[in-house]
């Protein structure tokens, strides 16, 4: 049987311990189960602890965000892959998405037990934090700051009600974007939306960048300067279906390293809201992950 560490919220709702519960169920009937708490203080000792049992998150894209910034922290990215497991659990769930990963928790559970090991690129920055889905800066992360007091009441619909609101007001931002060393914004010009995506989809299921392989060695890079408010509103309504790199005021490129420079502008890195007022640098490092996905 496997050995598996499965780390989840012991402190969620009751909808949501449900979920773990079934989960749980599926895990214990077919591997060898030890469960911890998802605590950022404790995590580097439970996966100390444990180095034979392989990590299964009963989670959302925030709770894998953590587990792969405690592996680079400890160096386990260094010595890649990292393996780990994903029962989707979260709000959104946009790298499960990408994945192709059920999000129903049972059948989840089933794919932890018997799909297969696929490898999986993460972006990490130059202040020494790590990507695994999507980063993006400006009218989409001022979105999400305003979605989360919304989603206690409103859980999925909070982030598109977040981004109308954010999408009426923005005027975009000045911001420089190097991708490779070639210029793609010059900061001449407003950019109301820069997305960094190893995934596809953010928000719970917008295709920010609807091209982007998670397992490609590179990431896709997105520039909106759709600033108008006529021309705010036709890039949400691409964006909805994936089309708005289609558009003449759109940029997408793909490469290696990623430097966005300016600000102050709201930033969001798999779910965690930020900003930024300088320069920072992303960049690939691939395969430094494995999850299992359906066979």
């Amino acid at each position: 049987m496997p050995k598996l560490l499965v780390i989840t919220n012991t402190h969620a709702g009751s909808a949501r311990d449900e979920a773990v519960r079934t989960a749980l169920g599926v895990l214990r009937a077919g591997g060898d189960v030890e469960v911890a708490d998802l605590d950022p203080d404790a995590l580097p000792g439970v996966l100390a602890r444990h180095p034979g049992h392989r990590p299964v998150v009963l989670g959302g894209d925030g709770s894998v965000h953590l587990l792969a910034a405690t592996a680079l922290a400890a160096g386990l990215l260094d010595r890649p892959p990292f393996a780990f497991g994903l029962v989707p659990l979260g709000t959104g769930n946009d790298l499960a998405r990408t994945l192709g990963l059920p999000l129903d928790p049972a059948q989840a559970a089933k794919v932890v037990l018997d799909g297969r090991e696929r490898d999986l690129d993460v972006l990490t920055d130059d202040a020494g934090g790590v990507v695994v889905n999507a980063v993006h800066l400006g009218v989409g992360a001022e979105a999400g700051r305003r979605a989360v007091p919304l989603k206690p009441r409103l859980g999925r619909l909070a982030y598109p009600v977040g981004s109308a609101v954010a999408g009426a007001s923005a005027r975009g931002w000045r911001l420089r974007v190097t991708v490779d060393g070639a210029e793609v914004a010059g900061g001449d010009r407003r950019a109301l939306m820069v997305a960094l995506g190893n995934g596809v989809t953010i928000g719970g299921g917008a295709p920010v960048t609807p091209s982007a392989e998670p397992d490609d060695g590179r990431v896709d890079v997105v520039v909106s300067f759709s600033t108008g408010w006529r021309a705010r509103l036709a890039f949400a309504v691409a964006l909805v279906r994936g089309r708005h790199p289609e558009r003449h005021d759109v940029v997408e490129v793909r490469g290696h390293t990623v430097t966005v420079a300016g600000g102050p502008v709201p930033l969001n890195a798999d779910g965690e809201l930020a900003e930024l007022a300088g320069a920072r640098t992303w960049t690939v490092r691939p395969h430094a992950l494995r999850v299992t996905v359906p066979a």
